[in-house]
């Protein structure tokens, strides 16, 4: 019966954002309560599911700092022309016959510490100038340029999903970004560069050669000399990782992967830096810098760009606090449980069986509900009790990443990003799926092959 209560609040929460578009973030916050009610939770106990430790508050209480600071750091770089110039650098590097890589890896690079949407109105214009002067299709780079963005952010901290996912299913997060980057690289190459080719095969007509594109608009254009030097402004980009790749080598080298019980005072170092959100402060403080000061930015500049990096991805963390307080819900109200004992009730649930069934949740979800961070952060609290009885650690980290390819499966018209994608280039529903859906659809299921094939080297 408890299954039955959870498809009917996750039908309400389809209605209420497909047919109603209500808010998302407002959906959720409302649909958890239906559900806690609908589980026979006793109601004064409700409020503190929804919105305490173990739902709302849990993931805006560990993921706030991570969140606002990195896309803080983001606009800072792309503001001071960083972003413009490792794009540049790249192609330069690269020459013409291989454009597609250079935006892949310059795309990469950026997408590291920026939201989806956000990289995809910075890239934009870059790409596009780039197009028109090398005499190609937007969309033979542009699908480079998605890939490489839409790989990142659902597999690599500090993207606000998988981080939350990570965080929520007490995944290690520089393990996750360790094995993320390679989940992510295979799937941005799979689906850039050697996508491409198989797409200009079956839509031609989506490959056209156009001067001018209406959601584009003005092309902005820096200065080269008077922007931050291309190691400078990729050092910036990616600073909070170091912290984090840094400590869990150490920490997989000199102690098995886990924390100390007698940490020396050099470990506590590592680990105190190596926290996400200290690693993020750092790395903000650095980016006012590199990306301000040093610029001879005014105050005023500086303060514009975190102001403008803090609104881009307020609301992706109030969407990711809603999907928190479902995860509060499920678990408090013992559904998660359930699920977990459904799935062991023949024995000892193999871990190839849990990543798959991670995976599969995110897909549904992701299918139904259109947005990956939704679809991500519930599957995350179905899944979670199930993880936790395997007590793996490493499982942990392979099922948030298996959780991150099933949430961005199938995108369609009930996801942002379809729609963004279909207005940035210019294309028309048809080619819209042809291109994006497909697109989506190859991260998730290569990525998937990849998680199998490293739970087998690794479990």
């Amino acid at each position: 019966m408890e299954f039955v209560m959870l498809a009917i609040a996750i039908l309400i929460l389809l209605v209420l954002i497909v047919k109603f578009k209500l808010n998302t973030f407002v959906s959720l916050v409302v649909t958890a309560f239906i559900l806690a009610l609908l589980l026979g939770m006793n109601p004064m106990d409700v409020p503190s599911a929804v919105l305490g430790d173990q739902g709302m508050g849990n993931i805006l209480g560990s993921n706030a700092v991570i969140f606002i600071f990195g896309g803080m750091i983001g606009r800072l770089v792309a503001d001071a022309g960083g972003s413009y110039r490792i794009a540049k650098t790249l192609i330069n590097w690269f020459g013409i016959k291989r454009l597609q890589w250079a935006v892949l890896i310059a795309s990469f690079i950026i997408g590291i510490s920026m939201i989806f949407g956000v990289g995809m109105v910075l890239l934009i214009p870059i790409v596009f100038a780039v197009a028109i002067e090398a005499g190609v299709p937007l969309l033979y780079l542009g699908i480079s340029m998605t890939a490489a963005l839409s790989s990142a952010q659902g597999f690599l901290p500090p993207q606000p999903a998988p981080t939350a996912v990570a965080t929520s299913l007490g995944a290690n997060i520089g393990l996750t970004l360790i094995l993320g980057l390679i989940v992510s690289i295979i799937t941005a190459v799979v689906a850039g560069p050697l996508f491409t080719k198989l797409a200009q095969k079956y839509a031609p007509d989506a490959f056209q050669f156009k001067t001018e594109i209406k959601a584009v608009g003005e092309v902005k254009e820096y200065d080269l000399d008077k922007t931050p030097s291309f190691f400078l402004s990729v050092i910036t980009s990616v600073f909070p990782l170091i912290f984090m790749i840094i400590a869990t080598v150490y920490k997989m080298i000199y102690t098995g992967g886990v924390t100390s019980k007698n940490p020396s005072d050099f470990d506590k170092v590592i680990e105190f830096m190596a926290t996400p959100a200290v690693a993020m402060t750092i790395a903000l403080l650095f980016a006012i810098f590199s990306m301000g000061v040093w610029q001879k930015k005014s105050a005023k500049e500086i303060g514009d760009s975190l102001n403008n990096g803090m609104s881009a991805v307020a609301g992706i963390l109030l969407i990711v606090g809603g999907g928190g307080a479902w995860r509060g819900v499920l678990v408090t109200g013992g559904l998660s449980d359930k699920v977990a004992s459904l799935f062991q009730a023949n024995g000892h649930m193999s871990a190839i069986t849990v990543i798959i069934f991670a995976w599969a949740v995110a897909a549904v979800l992701r299918i139904s509900v259109g947005s990956a961070t939704v679809a991500g952060m519930t599957a995350a609290g179905i899944v979670l009790s199930i993880v936790q009885s395997q007590n793996n650690p490493t499982l942990a980290v392979l099922v948030a990443l298996a959780i991150g390819a099933g949430s961005l499966i199938a995108s369609h018209v009930n996801d942002a990003g379809f729609w963004i994608f279909q207005e940035f280039f210019d294309l028309t529903i048809k080619q819209t799926f042809q291109i994006w859906t497909v697109l989506e659809t190859i991260i998730s299921l290569v990525g998937m092959v990849v998680i199998l094939i490293m739970a087998m080297i690794l479990i």
